[in-house]
């Protein structure tokens, strides 16, 4: 089996004493494509370096993260804007709108985020949305914004089955990660409702393990645990969930 992580922070410090190891377990899992999310400036040089060492495998993408929107913000924005015209990027992301942790900056999280999907029309890259605590406020965002094949991600997602026919009718994939393993998931109800033709398999690593490693560390050969799930829910092979997650994440990223 082929596998996608269609959404991991590999670089970030939790992996410094093993990343090498995390790696080769992910490869030895089948997963053969890394795909790093950026958060801010100060993330950057670690995206790179991972793609120098692990050329075609390692793919980074371009944003603001919204957890990241604070005094500086316009700063920030401008040092991704001279990114994007400076190299390719496999996507702009993660980008959206987060009220679970601060609602300081919720207009200036909004603008960000407007404007980054602006690039992304402008450059025909897919974008990778996070929409923690506001679902319904990124939705509406999408659909105000949407046009020029606009496409894209919204990662780990958590809303409802309603919210899921929306983002695919959006022409959007749903990013599901380790959160479809945990009990009582609501998630699982909206894997169970959906066809895995709008479903990309994700990590977020570091964060949000499946079981049973929930509460520690998360890595990308974890998605193998993510797989069964989904297969279990949809009463499939593992072998067919691969193939049509991979394909999905592959129309996605349309080969960057």
């Amino acid at each position: 089996m082929i596998l996608i992580d269609t959404h991991c922070h590999l670089y970030a410090s939790e992996f410094d004493a093993d990343r090498e190891a995390v790696i080769q377990r992910a490869l030895a899992a089948g997963v053969e494509r890394f795909y790093l999310p950026a958060i801010d400036s100060g993330h950057t040089g670690g995206q790179f370096r991972l793609e120098e060492q692990y050329p075609g495998q390692c793919r980074s993408m371009a944003g603001l993260h919204p957890c990241s929107v604070k005094e500086s913000w316009r700063e920030e924005l401008k040092v991704v804007e001279e990114l994007l015209g400076r190299r390719s990027f496999a996507a702009i992301g993660e980008i959206g709108l987060d009220f679970y942790w601060d609602k300081s900056f919720t207009l200036e999280q909004y603008d960000a985020f407007e404007t980054q999907i602006g690039w992304a029309r402008a450059l025909g890259l897919p974008v990778i949305i996070h929409s923690r605590e506001s679902m319904t406020e990124s939705i509406a965002v999408v659909k105000k914004n949407s046009g020029d094949g606009l496409s894209g991600i919204f990662h780990c997602f958590s809303g409802s089955i309603e919210q899921a026919r929306e983002v695919v009718d959006m022409g959007f994939y749903l990013g599901i990660g380790g959160v479809v393993t945990y009990k009582k998931a609501i998630l699982q109800d909206v894997v169970r409702t959906m066809g895995l033709d709008c479903m990309v398999l994700e990590t977020d690593a570091p964060y949000l393990s499946p079981l049973p490693f929930r509460g520690r560390r998360n890595e990308s050969s974890y998605l193998l645990y993510i797989l069964e799930k989904i297969a279990e829910i949809k009463g499939v092979s593992t072998e067919e969930v691969a193939r049509v997650t991979t394909e999905n994440a592959e129309r996605v990223f349309r080969g960057r």
